[in-house]
């Protein structure tokens, strides 16, 4: 090989088309560079959001330290056990208040560390959410400054939980106080975004002559692929037909959708409504995308709603037809707790799969999961009671370096979870002195 290099922000083009390149060994140099000035590889960050609170006699471990061992709703994350940590007694504190509209309060608090207003009409007062924070500061570095996925599209106006606006319920990404993003629900309309070239012609055409010719969005930039790959070295053509191939595959999971309408009607033609009536279908089908994100560096930034606040979704598939949001009324009654403890399984089985993901992509000398930071969390502790203590918050993901997992870490009751935010924020290159109800960085995570 020459004394060949390409840059990290090198892509592939064609009509309608942009598709960022995974970090290869051509990438080093610069990369070596921007090292010796101080800049490692990206970190990049993932807040997913599942709603109602878990079964918390079943979710904690009882020892501190490396040598837990995974209670019986954790335990689908055996595999990855190593690349976690679980993190007890970190609040939202703000998500209290003596008076109904808990789900409401929690959900809209759970990443900005700020209690909603309570308006009239369809006014909302809320504050920013931690990952718009990193947007803001480092956003300008990617194509996407951020990311917003979710399974349910929910409303911004009108009521929904006890005179607390449907924004509240609906979103935990917040641009500004009364500004919630926009999350995507369908996940043909991610694949464009993060693969469109942003020319709204452009990318109409490209859409027209693919569904009409059957073509790959990969065909388009072939010419542009051929041209690199003569002067890639033997691992980098192996690295780039890799992360081609993942991006088809996606594509024909895609492409290949029956699409259903918000009433579960099925569509006749694709609609932008349209989403897979798969519950875990449609959740890894996200979490591909939002790996691929990622390891193309279209943003480093993301978020994902399971489900929208006081979600009363049933789980046939796991023998649990009853609502979600009713079962976590428990009662303390045995049943009832059972059948959260296999919903809270079930939950964390996919987000196993999108850690398990992550890991399975080679970067740099380790693997891209190393370079990320994947929080998973509730907006309640305990759904019958209304706790907004003690919340299930597990993250996976070294930082780049910055954290030290598998571990169950302590801390003292009621301490914010704002102050785990200001250590993410730190990682990411967007440090910021306060957040939310922050009272300092969290310790114990390195």
């Amino acid at each position: 090989m020459k004394n060949w290099e390409i840059s990290r922000r090198t892509f592939l083009k064609g009509l309608g088309t942009t598709i960022a390149l995974p970090m290869l060994d051509a990438m080093a140099p610069s990369i070596a560079r921007a090292a010796a000035a101080g800049k490692s590889a990206p970190v990049r960050a993932a807040f997913l959001f599942v709603p109602n609170g878990v079964n918390q006699a079943s979710w904690a471990p009882e020892v501190e330290g490396s040598n837990f061992i995974l209670p019986p709703s954790l335990e689908p994350l055996k595999s990855v056990r190593n690349e976690i940590m679980v993190l007890s007694n970190l609040a939202q504190n703000q998500g209290r208040f003596n008076e109904a509209g808990d789900h409401a309060r929690g959900t809209s608090c759970f990443l900005t560390g700020v209690r909603p207003v309570k308006t009239e009409g369809a006014d909302i007062r809320l504050g920013v959410s931690v990952d718009q924070v990193a947007a803001q500061k480092i956003g300008q570095q990617t194509r996407l400054p951020s990311l917003e996925l979710g399974t349910v599209s929910g409303k911004d106006a009108g009521n929904c939980d006890s005179g607390y606006s449907c924004a509240y319920s609906s979103n935990i990404s917040w641009r500004g106080p009364s500004q919630p993003m926009a999350k995507e629900v369908n996940p043909k309309l991610v694949f464009e975004r993060l693969f469109g070239n942003g020319d709204p012609g452009e990318a109409k055409r490209s859409l027209t002559e693919r569904d009409m010719y059957k073509k790959s969005m990969l065909d388009y930039v072939l010419e542009d692929a051929k041209s690199l790959e003569k002067q890639l070295g033997y691992k980098d053509k192996e690295k780039l037909d890799e992360y081609l191939y993942s991006i088809r595959q996606v594509e024909k999971q895609v492409s290949s959708l029956p699409l259903y309408s918000a009433d579960g009607k099925l569509l006749s033609m694709p609609k932008p409504e349209g989403k897979p009536q798969d519950y875990a279908e449609h959740i890894r089908m996200m979490c591909d995308l939002l790996a691929l994100a990622f390891q193309g560096d279209a943003t480093r930034v993301a978020t994902f709603m399971f489900g929208l606040a006081g979600d009363n979704r049933g789980y046939r598939v796991i023998g649990v037809p009853e609502g979600h949001h009713d079962l976590s009324h428990h009662g303390g009654d045995k049943e009832k707790l059972e059948k959260i403890r296999k919903i809270d399984r079930y939950n964390v089985t996919l987000f196993a799969y999108f850690i398990e993901r992550l890991r399975s992509i080679k970067e740099g000398e380790g693997t891209l999961l190393d370079n990320c930071m994947v929080l998973y969390g509730s907006e309640l502790g305990d759904g019958h009671r209304h706790s907004h203590n003690n919340l299930p918050v597990l993250l996976a993901g070294k930082g780049g370096g910055a954290f030290q997992t598998g571990r169950h870490v302590k801390y003292s009751p009621d301490t914010p979870l704002c102050n785990l935010f200001l250590s993410m924020l730190d990682t990411l290159g967007a440090k910021t002195d306060t957040f939310g109800d922050s009272t300092g960085r969290l310790p114990k995570l390195a």
